[in-house]
């Protein structure tokens, strides 16, 4: 998947469940891929969807940092984001390693889809309608950042008619 596709499915999911962390997670959705290139700085060359793709990697980190000591999530946020990254990319037709101690590599949906695909467009786009619809369902019980009640914030007096009138049509 395109770098654009990794953020947007990740920020998205992550807007829903904890919003301040949707910058950790977007840094850690495209981390498999620059971590790649810092390797390849350092002069070692590997191969692209190698030995940072691996799932089984990622899903550690995860887990582990969600469970354990992590400073404010932080670094949850990172591994959850990186894990998205592998999923994603495991819809692809090349797939990413499950383990370092295997030769298998794993696939979601069969591997059907090519990097650059519209069908990767689509998807990416479904999750971001299905998470602003989740933000709206749950907008008046918790903090939602970008996503206004412009209705409610003129029946309670915040604004004025005319701000009301003025965004009452946007979503962002």
């Amino acid at each position: 998947m395109r770098w654009i596709n990794h953020t947007l499915i990740a920020g998205s999911i992550c807007a829903v469940v904890s919003p301040i962390h949707v910058a950790p997670v977007v840094i850690g959705a495209t981390a498999p891929d620059w971590m790649e290139w810092i390797v390849k700085i350092s002069g070692r060359h590997i191969k692209h969807r190698g030995p940072t793709h691996i799932l089984t990697h990622w899903l550690i980190a995860a887990l582990a940092t969600t469970f354990l000591f992590d400073y404010h999530g932080i670094l949850a946020a990172f591994a959850w984001g990186g894990f998205s990254h592998i999923l994603t990319d495991a819809m692809t037709v090349s797939g990413v390693p499950f383990s370092p101690y295997s030769d298998r590599r794993f696939h979601l949906f069969g591997g059907r889809f090519r990097t650059g695909d519209p069908v990767e467009y689509g998807i990416s786009f479904a999750v971001v309608v299905l998470c602003i619809l989740l933000m709206k369902l749950i907008g008046d019980s918790g903090f939602v950042p970008f996503f206004y009640d412009w209705a409610g914030m003129y029946n309670q007096g915040i604004i004025d008619a005319s701000e009301w009138k003025k965004n009452r049509f946007r979503i962002l």
